[in-house]
């Protein structure tokens, strides 16, 4: 297998879920880096400051209760995310690499 590449686009495919907690979430994390999930992410975070969270009295005072944030992606065998990769991720591709299949796009 070759080496991941340091900089440019590529497409990742997961060929299985880790079973350590801490690289399901850095494979989360990575795919929340895609170009589409980053944009829904974002209109979901106005929508939750402009109208999901609320304002409740609390000991006399107003306390804001705030919305949880949306679960947006799903980490399953067969799931695919294209990403930018940079010099900074490489250490978090690295870690779940056994995880995944990737393509080099550009």
């Amino acid at each position: 297998m070759s080496t991941i590449p340091t900089t440019g686009t590529v497409t990742f495919t997961l060929k299985s879920v880790p079973l350590t907690d801490g690289g399901f979430r850095t494979i989360e994390r990575l795919m929340r880096l895609e170009r589409g999930a980053q944009r829904t992410l974002k209109k979901l975070q106005k929508t939750r400051v402009n109208e999901l969270n609320e304002r409740r009295p609390r000991a006399g005072r107003m306390w804001l209760v705030r919305a949880r944030c949306t679960r947006l992606v799903r980490v399953a065998p067969g799931q695919s995310f294209t990403i930018q990769v940079t010099p900074q991720l490489a250490k978090d591709i690295a870690s779940v690499a056994e995880h995944l299949d990737f393509k080099k796009v550009g």
